[in-house]
């Protein structure tokens, strides 16, 4: 899709990818940012620190262990960060737009697992035959491994869309009407 074809949503989403797309998105990657770094300590508690991996629960987990083994908040968050990927990326064109679009593919994935784990921790059936609920690539990595995997690959398309995004060129800006990439305009001295 050209810089040209890219539609623009009006009223809620509208202004979600236009006046307000600065705001939102920079919420919606201090959370995103925010759940990765969860992953890296966990990472960091089992291979640097040589915890065992029930004991790794990244840093929320440690005060609120029910965290880390509630299936329906894990699916919760897929779900959210796939439908915010998918309404945020009106704001983008060009450049930028597909490597949103390709982290949002990345995050469908990541969401169908997800899905698939709720699915067993509701219902006790378990993929494979196993003890717990598995995911299919978890079949073959280990589960912290996997998620912290499926999180870099995620967050690592949305740090560059954003960057590209905010180096929009004016056709793209006007493309989606959002002001991003818009130089602020100096404050006026105090006389």
């Amino acid at each position: 899709m050209s810089t040209s074809e890219v539609a623009r949503p009006a009223g809620f989403l509208g202004g979600l990818n236009s006046r307000h797309h600065h705001r939102a998105l920079a919420v919606f990657m201090v959370v995103v940012l925010a759940h990765w770094t969860e992953h890296i300590v966990q990472a960091i508690q089992i291979y640097a620190l040589g915890w065992p991996t029930s004991r790794a629960r990244g840093v929320l987990g440690m005060p609120f262990p029910w965290l880390i083994s509630q299936e329906w908040l894990h699916y919760g968050y897929a779900l959210v960060m796939l439908v915010f990927l998918w309404v945020l990326r009106h704001g983008f064109a060009g450049r930028s737009r597909q490597w949103w679009n390709l982290a949002l593919g990345i995050q469908f994935w990541h969401h169908i697992e997800h899905l698939l784990l709720f699915i067993q921790a509701q219902s006790g059936w378990r993929l494979a035959g196993q003890k717990v609920p598995t995911s299919i690539i978890q079949l073959l990595v280990p589960r912290v491994e996997l998620h912290l995997f499926y999180n870099t690959i995620v967050t690592i398309p949305m740090i560059v869309a954003v960057v590209l995004h905010r180096r929009a060129s004016a056709a793209e800006r006007e493309a989606t009407g959002c002001s991003c990439g818009v130089p602020r305009q100096p404050e006026l001295a105090a006389s």
